[in-house]
């Protein structure tokens, strides 16, 4: 069996060039705030190259870096202001947060119609009932993957390995709405292995670096890693065990390449969602 390898940075490349021939026809910039809490180096990174390939697409970023010691308070007076600036159409808060702040309250304080992270309970409800505007980035280009490497999801069966709120849910939601058969798996599901075993389409997002095994996978399946784990080594891993599925698998992302360039670019995608919408 041949697997398919499917390229992200490829699929991303051409939505960020369909997003930025949309704005080229724009009467004005979409504008996009990202909001840095503290001086994590991975999160710093990321909101970085938020901000590049926004730049790249001719959406008006900019990051407010805070410090690691900012009260709740403090941090959603900064955020309303932003909610009432009308240069923003995109509104996000890079996570984790100190754990002086509830992130909870800091999500629910960012306005629903700037939230292109899609983690407003606005959004999420919206979502979970059929009527979904701004969807979380992640879950979003999980299906955009799924479609690249014609995974067939109508009646499939579909396992998710992890139940967050940023990917797990909303993944289960997106999947059940394109009429897969959805199982959500988690650490205390029994007999994990035999869950992904009978699946045709695995999408991991545990956290745990490399624990689907080869031996896990159905033969042909569609596997999506959305983990992104560094060993001690340095090296960057996903949740799959790589080297073992892709031997089994029919389709398989890779970490990194895979579903990482992809929740970028449908950031770019929400945040001009979300400028259309505001400006009518």
């Amino acid at each position: 069996m041949t697997v398919r390898i499917i390229d992200g940075k490829r699929l991303a490349a051409a939505l960020r060039a369909r997003v930025a021939a949309q704005i080229a026809t724009l009467p004005f910039r979409p504008g996009l705030a990202a909001v840095l809490v503290g001086d994590d180096p991975a999160s710093a990174i990321y909101v970085r190259n938020k901000d590049r390939a926004a730049d790249s697409v001719g959406i008006g970023a900019r990051t407010i870096r805070l410090p690691a010691d900012i009260s709740e308070e403090a941090l959603i007076t900064r955020i309303a202001r932003l909610n009432a600036d009308p240069a923003v159409d995109g509104i996000l808060v890079q996570l984790p947060l100190p754990p002086q702040i509830v992130s909870q309250a800091v999500i629910e304080a960012v306005d629903p119609a700037k939230d292109v992270d899609g983690f407003h309970p606005l959004n999420v409800g919206r979502l979970a009932s059929g009527y979904p505007e701004l969807v979380p980035c992640t879950p979003a280009g999980v299906m955009k993957l799924l479609a690249e490497a014609g995974a067939s999801l109508e009646g499939a069966r579909a396992l998710v390995l992890g139940r967050s709120g940023i990917v797990g849910r909303p993944m289960a939601t997106l999947l059940l709405a394109a009429h897969a058969t959805v199982t959500m798996a988690h650490s205390r599901t029994r007999d994990l292995a035999a869950e992904c075993r009978g699946a045709d389409v695995i999408v991991a997002a545990t956290g745990r670096p490399e624990m689907v095994r080869g031996d896990w996978i159905a033969p042909g399946a569609t596997v999506i890693d959305v983990g992104v784990n560094r060993l001690a080594d340095g090296k960057l891993v996903g949740d799959v065990a790589f080297t073992e599925a892709v031997k089994v698998a029919g389709a398989i992302t890779p970490v990194p390449g895979g579903v990482g360039p992809m929740t970028i670019a449908c950031l770019l995608e929400n945040t001009v969602t979300a400028a259309l919408r505001r400006r009518g």
